[in-house]
């Protein structure tokens, strides 16, 4: 190349990819893929409130009110200290415990950690029938979920028969909290995980507990 002649430029999209290369270290690439899949979580639940389902809301509200408070489990769990024997008994006291500490820690801590809006209704309601009241606390993560799951994951080690039904009763809650728009997906998914987490810790501290006292016995 000759001395006067300047080297070819670089196109504007080429350096401006160049600087944002220059700039994405980790912190940066997992912020950009949080925004994405903040982006990706946002538009399932626009979809889900957009699309009508006539036959689903009205059965579904129910289904999330009945989940208040954890009234369903706590139900089903008295089913199960009455007609279960002793494997339904142990089962009723694991999962009302693992209900217990997983509502402490979701809505106690992990809800005042992370403050996250709840999503926003249109005024009035799109679908009447999917209408409740609009919860005050942190939308993450969903405690509806996470206590459910919780249950589920308890019941289930103590009666496998039930596990695969109380499981499918507990996904149909978490998905309640989306369709009835207090919700976004990721927080019943991140509840839903959590709260079989936790129920798995109640239960190995629970069988250290039981294996020292027959080490003892």
């Amino acid at each position: 190349m000759a001395a006067n002649e300047r080297p070819p430029e670089r196109s504007l999209a080429e350096a401006a990819a160049e600087r944002v290369e220059d700039r994405r270290g980790p912190s940066s690439v997992l912020s950009i893929a949080l925004t994405e899949l903040g982006a990706v979580d946002r538009a399932v639940y626009e979809a889900i409130a957009r699309t009508p389902t006539p036959s689903l809301d009205e059965p579904l509200r129910r289904l999330s009110n009945a989940a208040n408070g954890s009234r369903l489990w706590l139900a089903i769990a008295a089913l199960l200290a009455i007609f279960g024997g002793k494997r339904g008994r142990r089962a009723a006291l694991e999962g009302v415990v693992a209900i217990g500490v997983t509502s402490a820690s979701v809505n106690l801590v992990a809800k005042s950690v992370a403050t996250r809006p709840r999503p926003e209704r249109a005024d009035p309601a799109t679908f009447a029938a999917r209408d409740i009241p609009m919860p005050a606390s942190s939308s993450f993560p969903s405690g509806h979920a996470a206590s459910g799951f919780a249950f589920a994951h308890a019941v289930g080690r103590h009666v496998p028969v039930l596990a695969m039904p109380i499981g499918l009763l507990a996904g149909c809650v978490a998905y309640s909290r989306v369709h009835l728009g207090v919700h976004y997906p990721v927080d019943v998914a991140v509840g839903s995980i959590a709260g079989s987490g936790i129920a798995a810790m109640v239960a190995s501290a629970g069988d250290g507990i039981a294996e020292r006292r027959r080490s003892q016995a």
